[in-house]
C-alpha cells in the first residue's frame, strides 16, 4: 500500500479522505486506525490542528527519566546519523526525553517535535504513536496519512508502552520517530527491546529501595546485639521450616505488610502447632519506609531471660499512603534473607509437657528434676521485609489466582447458555468488577453461530452489587457504536480498558443520556470479547464503581481469562443446544403430528424431553379395521441423535406390524427380530446398540369393548374404570426388544365404556430420588380423584403432580378414554357353507342398509359381500359368518374358520375367473385379511358420502 501525503490521494491517504467527507471505509483501513479516527472526530478535533498543551511543571527526574536516560543514550549512539528521532512520555502523553539520531534534525523540527513537555495524548494530538499506544495500550505502528493530524502525513513511528514489573501499570510511553521512507520491520524488535531495558532498570528501583530496607533492619539488630535480633548475612539460608509451613507463614507476612500496619497475629500450622508474626515498621537511611515481618514462637524468651514483647494493638504507619486497591496481578515480593530460628517449630504436645512439668509419659520421673524447666530459647527470626505497596501487589496477585481458581469450577456447570453467563458475572462480581453486563447474539441464545455479532445482540444478563443502575435490562436489544468500548472490542477482537469512562469520548457520544447517568456510578470498564474456536460468541462489560482505583491492565488480564473460559463453556453450551434442538427437532418430526379420525377412543398425548438431552421415547395412535385402535408407546435406549433416528425406525416398523392386523405379542416378536437384526448389521460392532428398548402395544374393540396388549420390558399401563376405581393389570412384562427367542404374552381385559387406559414411559415413574411404588401410588391418587376428566385434563394432571420437576429422561404419555359402537350400527349374519345362502345374505344386508339410509351404498356392499361370502363357501371352510359395521365408514366382513387366505390376482382375458378379489378392491377403499385364534376376517371398507 502506498503511503502518500493526503493530498496524493493514494493508499491510507484515500482512506483518510474519504473518512473526513464521511464516506465508509470499513476494511480499507486497520482496526485501530479506525478508531482512533472515530474518536478524534467525536473530540471534535480538527486535522489542521498544530498546537499542542505543553506543561511546565512535568518532573525532570521521575522514575521513568532515571530509569529511561541510560537507554536512550545508548539508542543515541546506535542511531547516530540516521533520521530517527526518539522520546520517552509519561503515562498522561507528556514527553518528557527527547534524543535525535542526527543532531542537525533537532534544528529543523518545530517546537513539538524537539522540546519537552509537550502532551501528545490522543485527545489533543490525534492518531499518533504515543497517543495511540496509551489507548490501545500495546505496540504501535502509524504511518504516513493514517495520522489524524495534517503535520505528521509524511512520518511514521512506532511506539511501545513502558510498564511497572512491579504494579503491572503504564508508566510511560517509548516513541520511534523516523520519514516513512525509513521503515523496516526491526524497529518493532528493537523497541521491545529497549521497553524490557527500561523496565528492568524500573525493577532495579525497588530493589534497591528493598535493599535498604534489608540493611536497616540488619543494623537495628546489629545496634541491639543482646536483643532479640541478629545480624544475618545477605545469602543467610531462609526460615528453617517445613516448606508448607513456611508457605503459610509467608502468605500471611505478605497480608500484614500490605496492610502497613504495626501488629502481631497468631499464625495456625499443620500438626495443632502455631506461630505469631509479629510486624513492625522502619524506615532506611535513605528515607525508605516499609515493613519487617518476623516469626515468634510461642513462649519464647528474649536473649536476656525476659519474656518476648509482643506489641497487641494495630496502628497504622505514619507517613504511609494506603495501599493501592487496584494491586495487579504482576507482582513481585522481595523475599529478604531471614535468620534461621535457633530452634524448629516443635509440636504443641511437648511445649504443654514443658509446661506442665511432666514428661509426658507415666508420671513417675524425678519431680526434682522437672520442678523448674528452664524455658525454651528464643526462636525469633525475620520471615519479610518490604513496603505495603508491594504487598499489597503480592496479596492482590493471590487473590487474582483464587478467583481464577475458582473460575474454574464454578463457570460452566451447566450446559444452558444463559446461565454460563450468569456463572461469568456472579464469579467477577465483586472481586473483580462491581456491576457486569453480558450481551450475546440472539442466534448464539439459540444454539446457532452469529454472522454479524453487531448486528442481533440482546442483554443476556446484568448483573452487580445493587439493581438501581440505568443498565439496559436483560432480554433488550443492545446498540453499540463502532467508537465505544464494546464495538472497538468486537471490531477488533481486543479488550478494551477505559480506566477513566469520563474521557471516554466514544462511549459518551453513543447514547449521551444514557451514558451520563450511569457515570453518576460507574467510573471505568472493561470490554472483552467472549471468543471460542475462533468465534465471537458476544462480549462481557466489567464496571467499577464503589473501589475509587480505576480499573488497570492487570484487571484487564484477568477479565480476559475468565471471559476466555466462560466463552469456552459458552461454545460447548451453545454447540449443546444446537445439538438438543435439532434432535429435538428430529424426535418431534418422528413422532405422530396430529391424531387419525377415529370414534373407538379419545386421545390426549404429550412428550417432555429430558433437561439434559433428548431421548428416543415415543407414541403411536393406529386405526385399524373392525373400528378397533391400536395404541402404542415406546422407549429406546439411550440419548441424542442416535435414539432419535433409532426411534423412528422403530415406530415405522411398528405401525407396518400393526397395519399388517397382527395381534400385539406377533408384533412385538416381530419389533424383537427387528432390532436384533439391527444391531446385529451395525457397522462399528459395539456401543451403538439399541437392545434393551422398550415398547407396549394395546388393542381396543369398541365392538365388544375388550383391549388386547402386550408388553416388551416396559412399564405397565393403569386403566381408570367410569366408578374412579385405578388398577395396574397383571401384564406379563416381557424381555426388552432386541434379546430374541423369548415369548411375549398377551392379556385380554374389558374396558367398558367411559374407562381410561393411560400409557407412559419409565421417564414419568423412575427418578433416582423417589422409589417407583410410591410413584405409581401418586399416579393413581391423580387418577382416582376426577375420573371423568377429559384426556386432554387428565395428561396435564399427571405431568403437574407424578413427573419430577427435573427429568433425567423422556416422557411420553398416551391417555385413552374408550367409546362403544351403539350395537343398532352392527348387523351380524351366520350361514352354513352352502352356496344356497348367498343370496339370502346379499338381501338382508340390502334391506339393513335401507335401514341405516345407506340406499347410495347398497350397490357396492351386495358386490363386495357376495364375492366375499362366495369366496368363503368356495374356497374356505363353514361356519360363514357375516357382519357390516356403520361406523365412519361402512366396513363388510366375512369370516370363516379357515386359515388360508386370498390372494388378488389379474386374470387373463381368457380366464374364466380369477376377478373376485380384484372387483372388491375396486369398488372398496381398502380390503384385507386378519387372523383369529381360529379362522380369519376378511374385510372391506366403503367410502359413505358426507362421511
Amino acid at each position: 500500500m502506498t503511503l502518500g501525503r493526503a493530498a496524493d490521494g493514494m493508499g491510507p491517504a484515500q482512506f483518510r479522505e474519504r473518512f473526513l467527507q464521511g464516506e465508509p471505509v470499513e476494511g480499507g483501513v486497520r482496526a485501530s486506525i479506525l478508531g482512533s479516527w472515530q474518536r478524534c472526530q467525536s473530540l471534535g478535533l480538527s486535522p489542521d490542528q498544530s498546537d499542542l498543551p505543553f506543561r511546565e511543571d512535568f518532573d525532570p527526574d521521575s522514575r521513568i527519566v532515571r530509569a529511561a536516560e541510560p537507554v536512550l543514550d545508548r539508542l543515541q549512539a546506535a542511531f547516530s546519523g540516521s533520521e530517527i528521532n526518539i522520546s520517552v512520555a509519561d503515562a498522561s502523553g507528556t514527553v518528557l526525553l527527547r534524543r535525535f539520531g542526527e543532531m542537525s534534525l533537532a534544528r529543523a523540527l518545530p517546537a513539538i517535535q524537539r522540546v519537552p513537555g509537550f502532551v501528545f495524548a490522543e485527545r489533543f494530538a490525534g492518531t499518533n504513536g504515543i497517543g495511540l499506544a496509551l489507548a490501545e495500550r500495546q505496540l504501535i505502528r502509524v504511518f504516513g496519512a493514517e495520522h489524524f493530524a495534517e503535520r505528521s502525513q509524511a512520518n511514521a513511528c512506532v511506539a511501545l508502552p513502558v510498564r511497572d514489573p512491579l504494579s503491572g501499570r503504564i508508566e510511560g510511553v517509548l516513541c520511534f520517530g523516523y520519514p516513512r521512507s525509513a521503515e523496516t520491520p526491526a524497529l518493532a524488535v528493537l523497541i521491545r527491546k529497549a521497553a524490557d531495558a527500561v523496565e528492568r532498570r524500573l525493577l532495579g528501583q525497588s530493589s534497591a529501595r528493598e535493599r535498604s530496607l534489608l540493611r536497616a533492619y540488619l543494623a537495628t539488630g546489629a545496634e541491639d546485639a543482646d536483643g532479640p535480633h541478629r545480624v544475618v548475612a545477605l545469602d543467610e539460608p531462609p526460615l528453617d521450616l517445613l516448606p508448607r509451613d513456611r508457605a503459610i507463614l509467608m502468605e500471611k507476612a505478605a497480608e500484614l505488610i500490605s496492610r502497613a500496619q504495626s501488629t502481631a497475629v497468631d499464625v495456625p500450622l499443620p500438626g495443632g502447632r502455631r506461630a505469631t508474626l509479629m510486624s513492625r515498621p522502619m524506615t532506611s537511611a535513605s528515607g525508605v519506609e516499609g515493613i519487617a515481618i518476623e516469626a515468634v514462637l510461642p513462649g519464647a524468651t528474649s536473649g536476656d531471660g525476659e519474656p518476648t514483647a509482643v506489641p497487641h494493638r494495630a496502628d497504622e504507619l505514619q507517613g504511609l499512603p494506603p495501599p493501592p486497591a487496584d494491586a495487579p496481578a504482576a507482582s513481585r515480593l522481595a523475599r529478604l534473607t531471614v535468620t534461621s530460628l535457633s530452634t524448629h517449630l516443635t509440636d504443641a504436645a511437648p511445649a504443654q509437657a514443658a509446661t506442665d512439668g511432666t514428661d509426658g509419659t507415666d508420671g513417675t520421673v524425678d519431680g526434682a528434676a522437672h520442678a523448674h524447666p528452664e524455658p525454651p530459647p528464643a526462636a525469633r527470626g525475620l520471615v519479610l521485609v518490604g513496603e505495603p505497596h508491594v504487598g499489597a501487589y503480592a496479596l492482590a496477585a493471590r487473590r487474582r489466582l483464587e478467583l481464577l481458581s475458582e473460575a474454574s469450577v464454578r463457570i460452566g456447570t451447566t450446559l444452558d447458555v444463559r446461565r454460563t453467563a450468569e456463572e461469568l458475572a456472579e464469579t467477577a462480581v465483586p472481586r473483580l468488577a462491581d456491576f457486569v453486563t453480558i450481551d450475546l447474539p440472539e442466534a448464539v441464545l439459540r444454539g446457532e453461530e452469529a454472522a454479524d455479532p453487531l448486528s442481533d445482540l440482546r442483554r443476556a444478563v446484568v448483573h452487580g452489587i445493587r439493581d438501581d443502575l440505568p443498565f439496559t435490562p436483560a432480554g433488550k436489544r443492545s446498540e453499540f457504536g463502532p467508537t465505544t468500548p464494546q464495538g472497538r472490542c468486537l471490531t477488533s477482537g481486543q479488550a478494551v480498558l477505559e480506566p477513566d469512562l469520563k474521557a471516554a469520548a466514544g462511549w459518551l457520544a453513543n447514547d449521551p443520556e444514557h451514558t451520563e447517568r450511569l457515570l453518576a456510578h460507574v467510573h471505568s470498564l472493561i470490554a472483552v470479547p467472549l471468543v471460542a474456536r475462533g468465534v465471537v460468541l458476544g462480549i462481557a462489560s466489567f464496571y467499577r464503581a464503589q473501589d475509587p482505583a480505576p480499573l488497570g491492565d492487570d484487571d484487564r488480564s484477568l477479565a480476559l481469562e475468565l471471559a476466555a473460559r466462560a466463552a469456552l463453556s459458552i461454545d460447548n453450551a451453545r454447540r449443546y443446544t444446537h445439538e438438543r434442538t435439532m434432535v429435538l427437532a428430529l424426535q418431534r418430526r418422528l413422532l405422530p403430528h396430529g391424531l387419525p379420525d377415529q370414534d373407538a377412543v379419545e386421545v390426549a398425548h404429550r412428550y417432555l424431553p429430558a433437561e439434559a438431552d433428548v431421548g428416543g421415547d415415543w407414541y403411536d395412535v393406529i386405526p385399524l379395521s373392525g373400528t378397533r385402535i391400536g395404541l402404542f408407546v415406546g422407549d429406546v435406549v439411550g440419548h441424542g441423535m442416535l435414539s432419535a433416528a433409532t426411534m423412528g425406525r422403530l415406530r415405522t416398523a411398528a405401525r407396518s406390524f400393526a397395519e399388517l392386523d397382527f395381534p400385539p405379542d406377533e408384533v412385538l416378536i416381530h419389533l424383537d427380530n427387528l432390532v436384533g437384526r439391527l444391531d446385529r448389521e451395525d457397522p462399528d460392532g459395539e456401543g451403538a446398540g439399541i437392545i434393551g428398548a422398550t415398547c407396549l402395544y394395546a388393542i381396543y374393540d369398541p365392538t365388544s369393548q375388550r383391549c388386547v396388549m402386550a408388553r416388551a420390558g416396559h412399564p405397565p399401563p393403569a386403566i381408570v374404570h367410569p366408578d374412579g376405581n385405578v388398577s395396574y393389570p397383571d401384564l406379563p412384562a416381557g424381555p426388552p426388544l432386541g434379546l430374541g427367542g423369548l415369548p411375549f404374552d398377551a392379556v385380554e381385559v374389558d374396558l367398558p365404556e367411559g374407562s381410561q387406559l393411560v400409557l407412559y414411559t419409565d421417564g414419568l415413574i423412575e427418578d433416582r430420588h423417589r422409589d417407583v411404588d410410591v410413584v405409581l401410588e401418586e399416579l393413581r391418587e391423580v387418577l382416582t380423584d376426577h375420573p371423568e376428566r377429559a384426556p386432554e385434563e387428565t395428561c396435564q394432571a399427571i405431568l403437574d403432580a407424578v413427573a419430577p420437576a427435573h427429568p433425567c429422561d423422556d416422557i411420553a404419555l398416551l391417555v385413552a378414554r374408550t367409546h362403544a359402537l351403539d350395537p343398532r350400527q352392527i348387523a351380524t349374519w351366520e350361514l352354513p357353507a352352502d352356496p344356497a345362502f348367498v343370496g339370502d345374505v346379499r338381501a338382508s344386508a340390502v334391506r339393513q342398509l335401507a335401514d341405516w339410509g345407506l340406499d347410495e351404498a347398497a350397490f357396492a356392499a351386495e358386490l363386495i359381500l357376495s364375492e366375499l361370502v362366495t369366496n368363503a363357501v368356495r374356497h374356505g371352510s363353514g361356519p360363514i359368518r357375516v357382519r357390516l359395521l356403520y361406523d365412519r365408514t361402512l366396513i363388510c366382513e366375512v369370516s370363516d374358520t379357515s386359515n388360508t387366505a386370498p390372494h388378488l390376482r389379474r386374470a387373463a382375458a381368457t380366464d374364466e375367473g380369477g376377478r373376485g378379489l380384484f372387483l372388491v378392491a375396486q369398488l372398496a377403499r381398502t380390503w384385507g385379511t386378519r387372523y383369529l385364534a381360529e379362522g380369519k376376517v376378511i374385510w372391506a371398507e366403503c367410502e359413505l358420502d358426507g362421511r
